[in-house]
């Protein structure tokens, strides 16, 4: 009886591990697709465009700053001490306020930034998704995190999600080649 356990758990065991061997995998790297997407672009420009309107916002409150400062330094051998006091509080107001701004200018970019991408992460694990199980991936990881992989048995996706999104596979490598070139060795 014990000899048929052992026999069945070497079984199992041999099956188990052989299954594992058998899973496909492959990786990706989602950055250089991202950046290329036609999405990305138009949403690069309507974040552009936000920020511009809130660095305006930040000039007006500069202007403001820098002119009430002027008039200050202008009069302020005529004003009295307690008119000196006011004024002086009103330029540390507006200093605050113009911090306050632009700490909150900073966040409601980055806001921007993750409302506009949002959709666009969203498609590509979408895309990874529909390539894995069409290619019969059971498993896909980063490629900016792998150390090593072996080719011949762990796969590149990243052409194949890259066609599936409508970017020029073939212009991404050569920009990321060109960009290594030119990088200095160290």
């Amino acid at each position: 009886m014990k000899k048929v356990l052992k026999l069945t758990l070497a079984v199992v065991c041999v099956m188990f591990s052989s299954s594992l061997f058998a899973q496909k995998i492959g990786y990706i790297n989602t950055d250089p697709i991202v950046a290329n997407m036609a999405e990305t672009k138009d949403a690069m420009a309507k974040l552009e465009a936000f920020a511009k309107d809130l660095q305006a916002q930040a000039e007006t409150l500069q202007v403001e700053l820098n002119t009430k400062f002027q008039e200050y330094q202008k009069n302020s051998a005529t004003m009295s001490e307690s008119v000196k006091q006011l004024k002086e509080k009103e330029l540390d107001d507006i200093s605050v306020r113009i911090e306050q701004f632009q700490q909150v200018a900073q966040q409601d970019i980055q806001n921007e930034q993750n409302k506009l991408m949002a959709p666009i992460f969203e498609k590509v694990k979408t895309t990874i998704n529909e390539v894995a199980k069409a290619g019969g991936y059971s498993v896909i990881l980063p490629g900016n995190a792998l150390i090593y992989a072996d080719e011949a048995t762990v796969a590149d996706i990243s052409k194949d999600v890259a066609a599936k999104l409508g970017v020029d596979w073939a212009k991404v490598t050569a920009e990321a080649a060109a960009a290594t070139a030119a990088t200095p060795a160290q």
